[in-house]
């Protein structure tokens, strides 16, 4: 393990974090809350916002796919994603819904503007809210060329955050 370089939990929270936040809206599947902070983790950003019925830490199937990142990542609730989304916007993130709807912008078009950002993530059946959508500055899409045009919530954050990443080293 020490061959890998991982970093404990003190060494997480003393690291320069990429200048970015997942929100997630009304998330249903702790599976998949969890499995977004082991890729928060491994990308070293800086929160998670947990959004309505999302469930939150502390529970067992929630660590059973985090494996521990739910002590490294910091996150926070709010019973509201729109307020969760300006709260953000307040503090100088843009923020990007992850989304496919009209006008939204494809994944290997965007162009980050080095400022900080907030992707939001939406409920698994639903999606983002359009509520949300409407407080978002834009709207991004997965570019898909199956036919279910469609990614688990954990895997649109796990391509998405590494895209971000990649881009802006």
């Amino acid at each position: 393990m020490e061959e890998l370089g991982r970093k404990s939990v003190e060494d997480f929270k003393l690291a320069d974090k990429k200048p970015l936040v997942v929100v997630m809206d009304n998330i249903r599947s702790m599976h998949n809350v969890g499995s977004v902070f082991r890729t928060a983790d491994a990308f070293l950003i800086n929160g998670i916002c947990l959004c309505g019925f999302t469930p939150q830490p502390p529970h067992r199937d929630i660590h059973k796919t985090a494996l521990g990142a739910t002590d490294s990542v910091d996150w926070m609730y709010y019973e509201n994603t729109v307020d969760a989304v300006l709260a953000l916007k307040e503090r100088g993130y843009q923020v990007l819904a992850i989304e496919q709807t009209e006008g939204s912008i494809l994944l290997n078009e965007f162009v980050h503007s080095n400022t900080p950002t907030a992707f939001v993530f939406g409920n698994e059946v639903e999606g983002v809210s359009d509520d949300v959508i409407q407080v978002c500055d834009g709207v991004i899409e997965i570019p898909q060329w199956g036919m279910k045009h469609s990614l688990n919530i954990s895997v649109a954050a796990a391509v998405v955050l590494w895209e971000f990443v990649r881009s802006n080293k």
